[in-house]
């Protein structure tokens, strides 16, 4: 029976166990270059003992950022920042992963602590926003420009290029961002994508985005080296996306050559009603898993060892993201080996053994 210590391999890859640190925001770039921050917030979580450690969404081009404080991928001055961060995340024993993104018709926002909430016109640092349709997220958020197809294809390319540079970072793994409610998502759901051309109308149109980007991302990435996509499983609202639909995209991503589907939910509708209880998203991957024939990582509210090693070994899952839990506990995986008492198995710095 597999448990949470176990190794796992995807291409030419190997995780040392089924652990990997989510992809979380910080807001704490200036242009998108890397700050003194991240190389510390994520090199203790690969302290920590995680498998994987996956850097931040960073944005493909300037206008795809959340915040004005998003990290970027969208020059080649970025690399040597990002370069550090996959250096400082191997040298102490994780995999380095990183998210690419566009933010869509969620873009130009203040960061939480500043507030969160959409930018006015008049402020510093405001851009305009795009999407599928001139469908806001809310009252609050601006009415996003419609993207053309010439215009689509642009950012097709661009995540192309943000792959190639994530590549030159040294990065072993690439996710590509199409869940909550940003541009890749707010295009698979018929709720914010209203288009009547090629990336719009049917499940095959609306999900074209994605797949055109995937595309482009395995073209510029290595054979050897896996690719993931984040996905909003459920919308959570009536008339939206649904996990029967996450199924279908997942045979669909699967038959592309996607090595894993990083198993999300909400994010694209202002009215969702989301259950959040403890793994509530778990059943989610254990569908994508078990029904599409793809491995799937599990998130959301796993904070408890022996859970999060249940979700493995009962075949629900291949991997457990720990995101907010790792911000209250960045040796979490320390932790849990010792309660599963799998410390013999998980390599512990000498500079912390006197603690173990």
């Amino acid at each position: 029976m597999t448990g949470l210590f176990d190794s796992v391999r995807f291409r030419g890859v190997d995780l040392r166990n089924r652990i990997g640190i989510s992809p979380m925001c910080q807001y704490s770039a200036e242009d998108g270059f890397t700050s003194r921050w991240h190389p510390i917030h994520l090199g203790s979580r690969a302290v920590g003992g995680a498998g994987m450690v996956m850097v931040e969404a960073s944005a493909v081009v300037p206008e795809g950022r959340i915040s004005p404080q998003d990290l970027g991928i969208w020059k080649d001055e970025h690399i040597d920042g990002l370069r550090e961060l996959a250096d400082v995340i191997r040298a102490n024993g994780s995999v380095p992963a990183i998210q690419i993104a566009h933010a869509g018709r969620k873009a130009s926002t203040h960061r939480p602590w500043d507030g969160g909430k959409p930018m006015k016109a008049d402020e510093e640092g405001f851009w305009p926003v795009v999407g599928p349709s001139p469908i806001a997220f809310s009252d609050a958020h601006q009415i996003p420009h419609e993207l053309s197809v010439d215009e689509i294809q642009a950012t097709v390319e661009a995540f192309g290029a943000a792959a190639c540079r994530a590549r030159e970072a040294g990065f072993d793994i690439v996710e590509i961002h199409g869940a909550h409610g940003y541009l890749i998502s707010s295009f698979l759901s018929p709720t914010s994508n209203q288009r009547t051309d090629q990336y719009g109308g049917s499940f095959d149109n609306r999900s074209r985005l994605l797949m055109d980007t995937f595309a482009a991302v395995r073209a510029e990435w290595p054979d050897d080296k896996p690719i993931f996509v984040r996905i909003s499983c459920s919308e959570w609202v009536d008339g939206g996306w649904t996990i029967e639909d996450s199924v279908a995209l997942a045979n669909q991503l699967k038959d592309a050559g996607v090595d894993l589907i990083d198993c999300s939910s909400g994010g694209n509708n202002l009215y969702q009603q989301v259950p959040t209880t403890p793994g509530y998203q778990v059943p989610f991957a254990d569908a994508v898993r078990n029904q599409a024939g793809i491995p799937a990582a599990a998130v959301g509210l796993i904070t408890e060892p022996e859970h999060a090693d249940e979700v493995v070994a009962q075949g629900q899952a291949d991997l457990v993201l720990i995101g907010r839990e790792s911000l209250r506990s960045p040796y979490w995986p320390l932790t849990a080996a010792r309660a599963l008492g799998e410390v013999d198995r998980l390599h512990i710095p000498d500079q912390y053994l006197r603690a173990w």
